[in-house]
Order: C-alpha cells, then structure tokens, then sequence
C-alpha cells in the first residue's frame, strides 16, 4: 500500500488522516454491496463450487443440503461454506439469521476463520446490525 501523498514539506495533518483512513473501517455495507463470485465462476466444468474442493458436489447438491431439517448436517455445512468461500459468497447461500440460529454448533467447524467470524459478528451487533 502505498503511503500518504508527497507534499514536500511533510505534511503532518495529511499524514495522519492517511493513518486514520488505515483503521478498520465501519461495516455499514448492504448486502447487495458484496462483491460476489460471478455464477460462470463460482463452479468448475462439472458443477462443483470452487469452495467444496474437498468433497465430489455439485452446487445443487450442495444448496439441497444447505436445506436439510437436520440442524447438526446443517451446522457442519455452513461452518465448511464459512471456512472455505470466500466471506462474500458466504451471504449468497445463507442468511445470517440462519448463522446466528446455528452459530453454537457451528462454531467448532470454522477452523483458522473462526476469529474473523467472531470479529465481524460482534461488528455488526456493536453497530446495531441485526442478524437477519
């Protein structure tokens, strides 16, 4: 990243709105603010999204289970979609009214992302983002 602007004299006040603009920024985007994978990418030539790398589904089979009454298969489902998509993509698959029901017993399936869901979550609640 490149630093503040040459003023020649070193401008202090720049400087430091330029430090200012560093720190994490509000999450105050709307969904339709998300720059998702485009369809003709999300998938390889035979239906399998980019994020089940792991497992032989297509993007079908993989929204049909999304569905599924069983909340345990659907915890481990949505912990594999949140560890493994990139956080954009995540919202086009799952509410996150649905994270929020089943955030305890998703939890352990986040993996080395956990600490980021964490962090964005307690954003939007400190914010007064509702989870819907």
């Amino acid at each position: 990243m490149a630093g503040p602007p040459a003023t020649g004299g070193g401008d202090v006040t720049a400087a430091r709105t330029f430090r200012l603009s560093l720190r994490a920024p509000r999450l105050c985007y709307a969904l339709s603010m998300l720059a998702v994978t485009p369809p003709d990418r999300m998938t390889d030539p035979h239906g399998r999204p980019y994020f089940l790398w792991d497992c032989d589904l297509t993007l079908a089979q993989f929204r049909e289970a999304l569905e599924t009454r069983d909340e345990a298969v659907q915890a481990y489902l949505v912990g594999k979609l949140m560890r493994q998509a990139k956080p954009d993509d995540v919202f086009t698959f799952v509410r996150p009214g649905t994270i929020r029901r089943l955030w305890p017993t998703l939890l352990p399936y986040l993996g080395h992302t956990r600490p980021f869901w964490v962090w964005i979550f307690e954003r939007w609640e400190a914010s007064g983002r509702g989870w819907q």
